[in-house]
């Protein structure tokens, strides 16, 4: 690539700034150069790390005379005419194409497994079985009939003719037909395994009734055939073994053990097998092929699933060493998804571990409340997940602005499609306040405890009636219109509104449920029910003024009263006492005519000069 690259540069001329970078650049060829002849380490140039050149003693003479003479051409040619390309090789297996070319392997990347699974987008699964085990086989010196036997231990029969317990006799003494057997077989070489083609997809529903189950029974979560069928686990594992292989090689029929390293794959090979490449095997087929190319190396380095913490570090550790530019980690079943799978996650064996029957126990314990007195909840839900229940993107719920003391404070909820809470948010209307960022957190805390689960109520009962600054008189809440401090407020506004706490609010909310029945004997549907219209209780309004001004105002009929003014009710002192608290409700309502109420405590203000003072609390407000 370099010295086509040089060769360019002839014609086109080098890249820009290949000037001010040429010492540089043909340092970094001569190392490249070095490395095909296994320099010593201190003969690199400006190198830091352990550079693997190409071993003498292995390579074979004609591939290693070759690779020396391409690094001596492009050194020489770059010298001359410099290089067209700073970077030009990079290291990248792709593995759907190299599906599509019928490659078992993708260079320095191992086989994933003998027998894999690759994961569907559109759902399922293809069984990807390695097609290099035979000529493998036959390189080492087995006959057919051995290499036969191994590649049906591997990949398996694939027919259930002569498979033990699950057969074509057992089946049709258990009601299949031979068309129904005929079915299954078909499906056999692209199966997981052998449950997997025993289903309502593979045999239709009308076959599945005539066996004796239910549309509720196979439609359910967790139907297993085999199992329904009166076959046990061990016995199932058993014709598995046999019709859909054991999906490795270790323990084949006439497998000499010096051969199982040539068979080796990225992970361990179905449920049986224990060999797999270290993750120091990659690293250091990475750092072989590293010195050679000019950018980075796309391999990931499987690791089983047992892998610790030490080990990652380890492998990090040894990539830098080593020189690698790139490198990437992947633990077997750390995800909830993978594209490819060497085992199913099925069970072998009728009987459970004590492990095992422990950690049920522990989970069903912890989910039926039953804790020993003084467990930690650490120690309690250790090993049990604790999920978190996460809102949808797009989530209803609503804004409640409101004034408590004085400060202004927005509440705002998202909740889940049933119309639960989901989360809070809290707003204060004062950039930069301590009291702003300390609610936001709050809010956060709360959101996260409703997601995973904590109760609604919990938090209502904890943090109605907290007490402190800012607080008083809530403005532009319909129903809460005292607080004893904004956690107050928010978790009595969210009471009410969620929990129908309506004890929580000083007025209740009007609900459907509080319409009033219709008084016995009364058809409704006769039109005898109550108007509540805006047009009638106008009416009744202003009937009612109409009413009012008729008795108190004074009035005469002329000839037959001859002028004399007609009698009106009147109210009447009747001591000196209501005298003085009618002149005292005077003076006051003079004084309080337009004063605004208390932020404090809610009371009505009077008028102090040009301030307003609470006679209540003693507080003030218009006052600088």
């Amino acid at each position: 690539a370099y010295a086509t690259s040089a060769e360019m540069a002839s014609v086109v001329g080098p890249f820009p700034l290949y000037e001010e970078n040429t010492e540089s650049m043909l340092r970094v060829m001569q190392n490249h150069r070095r490395a095909a002849y296994d320099a010593n380490q201190f003969e690199y140039d400006n190198v830091s790390h352990t550079v693997v050149g190409i071993d003498q003693q292995v390579c074979p003479p004609d591939m290693l005379q070759e690779a020396q003479r391409a690094w001596d051409t492009a050194v020489d040619l770059g010298k001359k005419y410099g290089y067209r390309n700073a970077q030009a090789t990079v290291l990248a297996p792709t593995g759907t194409i190299g599906l599509l070319m019928d490659c078992d392997t993708t260079g320095v990347e191992p086989d994933f497994a003998l027998v894999k699974f690759k994961k569907l987008a559109g759902g399922g699964y293809f069984k990807i079985a390695n097609q290099s085990i035979t000529p493998a086989l036959a390189r080492l010196g087995y006959d057919d009939a051995t290499i036969s036997e191994i590649i049906d231990y591997v990949v398996g029969t694939m027919s259930l003719e002569d498979s033990p317990h699950i057969n074509t006799r057992t089946l049709l003494a258990k009601g299949f037909s031979r068309s129904d057997i005929e079915r299954i077989e078909v499906t056999l070489p692209g199966v997981f395994e052998l449950g997997f083609a025993f289903n309502q997809w593979t045999l239709g529903e009308e076959t599945m009734q005539r066996l004796g189950f239910a549309a509720e029974e196979y439609n359910g979560l967790g139907f297993n055939m085999l199992e329904a069928l009166g076959f046990t686990t061990a016995e199932i594992a058993a014709a598995n073994d046999v019709i859909c292989g054991r999906q490795t090689i270790e323990g084949a029929p006439g497998l000499k053990s010096e051969h199982l390293p040539v068979f080796d794959t990225a992970n361990k090979n179905g449920r049986i097998g224990k060999r797999y490449i270290h993750h120091a095997g990659h690293i250091r087929m990475m750092a072989a092929a590293q010195p050679f190319i000019s950018g980075a190396i796309s391999k990931t380095i499987n690791m089983p699933n047992e892998a610790t913490i030490e080990d990652i570090e380890e492998s990090y550790q040894m990539s830098w060493e080593l020189g690698l530019k790139a490198m990437a980690l992947y633990r077997d079943g750390s995800k909830a998804s993978q594209p490819l799978s060497a085992t199913s996650d099925e069970g072998i064996s009728d009987e459970e571990t004590d492990e095992v029957t422990a950690a049920i126990e522990r989970e069903v314990d912890v989910f039926s409340g039953l804790f020993t007195p003084g467990m930690s909840p650490t120690e309690a839900y250790k090993n049990v997940p604790r999920p978190r229940f996460l809102l949808p993107a797009r989530r209803a719920g609503y804004t409640q602005e409101a004034r408590i003391g004085g400060h202004k404070v927005f509440l705002r909820t998202g909740e889940y499609p049933d119309g639960t809470l989901g989360e809070v948010f809290l707003d204060l209307a004062k950039e930069g306040a301590t009291l702003r960022g300390i609610l936001g957190c709050f809010a956060i805390a709360v959101s996260k405890g409703l997601q995973y689960g904590v109760p609604l109520e919990e938090y209502v009962d904890t943090f109605t009636f907290q007490t402190f600054e800012p607080r008083g008189m809530v403005e532009g809440h319909p129903n809460i219109k005292m607080a004893n401090s904004i956690i107050d407020y928010v978790f009595r506004a969210l009471g009410v509104e969620y929990l129908h706490r309506d004890e929580l609010a000083q007025v209740p909310p009007f609900r459907d449920d509080d319409l009033p029945e219709p008084p016995k004997g009364i058809a409704v549907d006769a039109g005898l029910q109550l108007d509540l219209t805006e047009a009638s209780m106008e009416q009744d309004i202003e009937a009612q003024v109409s009413a009012a001004a008729f008795v108190d105002a004074p009035s005469t009929n002329g000839a037959s009263n001859g002028g004399v003014p007609a009698p009106v009710p009147a109210v009447v002192a009747n001591s000196a006492a209501d005298v003085q608290t009618a002149a005292v409700q005077a003076l006051l309502a003079d004084k309080m005519g337009d004063a605004p109420l208390c932020d404090t405590c809610g009371h009505i203000t009077v008028r102090n000069g040009s301030c307003y003072r609470c006679l209540n609390c003693g507080d003030s407000k218009g006052c600088s």
